[in-house]
């Protein structure tokens, strides 16, 4: 007699979920304190992440779907964790909620309590809890919603079996609105009337002001998240940023979030794309082509240079340009790589630019995750004035060779060849002297400066999270300020020296398998800084686990590791399966130590079961 009933479900791998610790407490939650026993019976989504993080910006525009979906099951908890010293700042932490529409609680964790506790490597990191409190997925990097979404439906039915699911309204509840005229502004423009056209980055709108960079003439846009051409009240926007001004006087908006360029015709207020499709560029996708065909990544500035609209494509670290007379697309500069490397367009590296400003023979950028000021010159070649890389950030002026921004969003020509940077993490206006080779500061006191404009004599800033526009007078002198450093927060791991396992764990999603129909479905690259602490085991590969060598010569370093894996459902008899792309890229800083760890793990998707394992033995061991 054969046995019909259904093969029993194969365990999950899972381990208990450490407490939820944070100094900076709670927010949207109506100032109440959770633990993960008051969660109990929910799913937990915790997503760590933090706000300069443009690959963090995205996993909360991923999960607004699904929390939307399973707002009755599933409670998304951010636990913020600081990268840059201003970010451990409460206030801001509280703006960064606001500003990017975060409709969940939030964590404030400024001394990365619980990312140390959940042994989080990257930014962004999300992890999964039952509803009986233990850990099941991790996930690093963008990608992973169709994953996650697939894992809290069985969750759902496993635990509604159970009887372990609870059901009901979450624990968000939402701040009270401020009626301020802007919120969040993000860039300013200075048009022909002497009117300032200004991004309303929050309420998805632009607004113009007129000359006193106060009174508002006019708003363009619904006010509500969304992507739609037509005339100003119609018109639909989501989180728009740069602005820039066409010879025949249109102004071209990077409307971030919907990973497009838009026009406006000032004249009328009508709206049109000109660029993007409103999806996101993946690696795979086009990288050239007409405009209206190509997937952009959150564009976040443009500047009209050598005839072309310049993008600074923070959302994949690369420089894009829009030819207006061709209406084509292309990749101008940058790998998709995050870091800071020097030369030749095609072989350099930035880190999330989101400031551009032209003159007639450079492109400056502000290369906000590097902290640095960059530029491109007529040749296609990129430079760096000020910034060391990913970790060295700070308020120091000087010399440029040793100068220290931090976070910097925006970057002003001045009429006598030196350019002011809105160095928006250390709330000041800085300015770089390319004669002099010398950084000083103009102004202090400014809250999170995103962007300056020239105005006669005068510069006026957008101050971001002051939600206004505030007017300077030029000073003959720079502010004196005292000098500071920082390095980031984030604690160096300990390995040994010789060799190291790098093993990149990735677990397809069920009911989906790699994608090998085209070739490998994996990528691993991986680089260090210095250069000279990778001894053996740089470069590109499909395999995601590696043997490295690191030389027992360099004590401290960084190593820069990329990973992408392809999966398609799993399903013979669809001719057209769903495909995903997961990635992710880490910067870990690494110090050589005797008795250091002689393997690191990083979790693409899934759980790491050689960990697992030893906690499981360690656990026994203890009863």
């Amino acid at each position: 007699m054969s046995d019909t009933s259904p093969a029993p479900t194969p365990r999950r791998a899972r381990v208990r979920a450490p407490e939820l610790i944070g100094k900076g407490g709670w927010l949207n939650t109506g100032d109440k304190q959770y633990t993960l026993t008051d969660l109990r019976g929910r799913i937990v989504i915790l997503d760590f992440w933090t706000f300069c993080c443009i690959n963090c910006l995205h996993v909360l525009d991923e999960l607004r779907e699904l929390e939307e979906r399973h707002r009755d099951t599933v409670v998304i908890i951010g636990v913020h964790s600081p990268k840059f010293v201003h970010e451990a700042e409460h206030q801001a932490v509280v703006d960064a909620v606001e500003r990017y529409g975060v409709e969940h609680p939030v964590l404030d964790d400024p001394e990365l309590a619980t990312w140390k506790q959940y042994a989080v490597r990257a930014w962004p990191t999300l992890v999964v809890i039952d509803p009986e409190g233990y850990v099941v997925a991790q996930h690093a990097g963008e990608g992973h919603a169709h994953a996650i979404a697939r894992l809290v439906e069985e969750l759902e039915a496993e635990h509604e079996a159970k009887g372990t699911l609870r059901r009901g309204d979450g624990p968000y509840v939402p701040p009270e609105p401020e009626p301020t005229a802007l919120r969040f502004p993000g860039k300013a423009l200075l048009l022909p009337s002497g009117n300032f056209l200004v991004s309303d980055t929050t309420r998805h709108q632009l607004v113009e002001l007129a000359e006193d960079a106060e009174t508002v003439v006019r708003r363009i846009g619904s006010g509500t998240r969304g992507f739609a051409d037509g005339p100003a009240a119609e018109a639909a926007f989501s989180e728009p940023q740069g602005l820039a001004l066409l010879d025949d006087g249109s102004v071209v908006v990077a409307d971030t979030v919907n990973h497009a360029l838009r026009r406006l015709d000032p004249a009328t207020g009508e709206v049109t794309t000109l660029a993007g499709t409103g999806r996101q560029w993946w690696q795979g996708s086009p990288t050239s082509g007409p405009a209206r065909e190509i997937d952009l990544s959150s564009p976040w500035d443009v500047a009209v240079f050598g005839g072309k609209v310049w993008i600074a494509m923070a959302g994949v670290h690369q420089l894009w340009a829009y030819d207006p007379e061709s209406r084509t697309v292309a990749v101008a500069a940058g790998t998709t790589n995050e870091g800071l490397v020097d030369g030749p367009a095609a072989e350099a590296w930035f880190a999330q630019p989101s400031g551009l400003a032209a003159t007639a023979d450079r492109l400056w950028l502000a290369d906000s995750e590097t902290s640095a000021l960059r530029w491109v010159d007529l040749d296609g070649q990129v430079h760096t004035a000020v910034g060391t890389g990913l970790f060295d950030f700070g308020h120091r002026d000087g010399a440029a060779g040793q100068a220290l921004l931090q976070h910097p969003l925006g970057v002003t020509a001045l009429p006598d060849g030196s350019v002011a940077v809105s160095d928006t993490y250390n709330h000041a206006l800085r300015r770089y002297d390319p004669a002099t080779g010398e950084v000083t500061t103009l102004a202090t006191d400014l809250r999170e400066p995103s962007d300056a404009v020239l105005a006669g004599d005068d510069i006026v800033v957008v101050e971001s999270a002051r939600h206004r526009l505030t007017r300077l007078r030029l000073p003959e002198e720079a502010v004196r300020v005292e000098s500071v450093a920082h390095r980031t927060q984030r604690a160096a791991t300990e390995v040994a020296p010789g060799r190291l396992r790098l093993d990149v764990i990735f677990q397809a999603p069920a009911g989906q398998k790699l994608d090998t129909r085209y070739g490998p479905s994996t990528r691993l690259l991986v680089s260090s800084t210095p250069p000279e602490l990778l001894l053996k085991g740089e470069g590109a590969d499909t395999d995601l686990a590696r043997e490295l060598d690191l030389n027992p010569a360099v004590p401290e370093g960084v190593l820069h590791i990329s990973a992408m894996a392809a999966s398609c459902d799993d399903d013979p008899a669809n001719e057209y399966p769903a495909c995903h792309v997961h990635q992710q890229d880490w910067g870990v800083p690494v110090r050589l130590a005797e008795g250091g760890a002689n393997r690191l793990p990083l979790v693409l998707a899934g759980m790491d079961q050689e960990a697992q394992e030893a906690q499981e033995a360690q656990e026994a061991q203890e009863a």
